[in-house]
């Protein structure tokens, strides 16, 4: 089931044509307003821990999540196990039809207070880092607030990792003033081994922690 519709959670205007799929909302929040945070996914196999990084992000209490699929990312996880709003595509264009529609890469951008884009995979990390902005998820970075926070965490093979590219492209995206969670060395899905798999989901989650709490969006209970 694709979602194809959804009101971006925790805006105050509610379009009759945009209802939420789901509740984003953590439980017993300890901040004075929800924070809210966007997840892009990309066509990396680490896409597969989807469900698990947002069930994470949600027990941060405070927390509100979206996320953002690119195409081939569906490939890897079913959207039946991803408890939030989740948008694709198609969204962008059956939302807008006139003049006063709303744009959606440009509302998700107003919405969110931080980006983290879990996992980058290499096509995607050439395209932000080139400004190329071709599909619902890169559109909203190329139109990113950069007052605010991007995390971003690499994912690809370890012969893609060590093309000389992707350390320009990834220098590319921390001059932009994106924040790197490095990936990590282990055994591929692919059979290789070496560096190029997806930080482990409870560093990522720390990282987002860490992040809010020096912009005074997260307290430790």
């Amino acid at each position: 089931m694709e979602p194809s519709s959804g009101r971006l959670p925790g805006l105050e205007v509610t379009r009759p044509h945009m209802e939420p799929r789901a509740t984003c909302l953590a439980a017993a929040p300890l901040v004075e307003r929800q924070f809210r945070v966007l997840v892009g996914v990309t066509g990396s196999v680490a896409a597969l821990k989807l469900p698990l990084l947002v069930s994470r992000l949600l027990d941060i209490p405070g927390l509100e999540v979206a996320v953002v699929t690119t195409e081939r990312a569906k490939h890897f996880y079913s959207p039946q196990d991803v408890p939030v709003t989740l948008y694709s595509d198609a969204d962008e264009w059956e939302m807008w039809k006139c003049r006063s529609d709303p744009v959606l890469h440009i509302d998700l951008r107003r919405w969110a207070d931080l980006m983290l884009v879990a996992p980058l995979d290499a096509n995607t990390l050439g395209k932000v880092a080139s400004g190329i902005c071709d599909n619902l998820l890169t559109c909203v970075i190329r139109a990113w607030d950069r007052s605010k926070p991007l995390l971003f965490c690499p994912a690809m093979n370890t012969a893609m990792w060590e093309h000389p590219l992707t350390e320009q492209q990834v220098g590319q995206l921390k001059a932009f003033g994106y924040v790197e969670i490095p990936c990590v060395a282990k055994k591929l899905v692919c059979g290789d081994q070496g560096l190029g798999a997806m930080a482990e989901v409870g560093t990522i989650v720390d990282k987002v922690k860490e992040v809010l709490s020096q912009r005074g969006g997260f307290q430790q209970s």
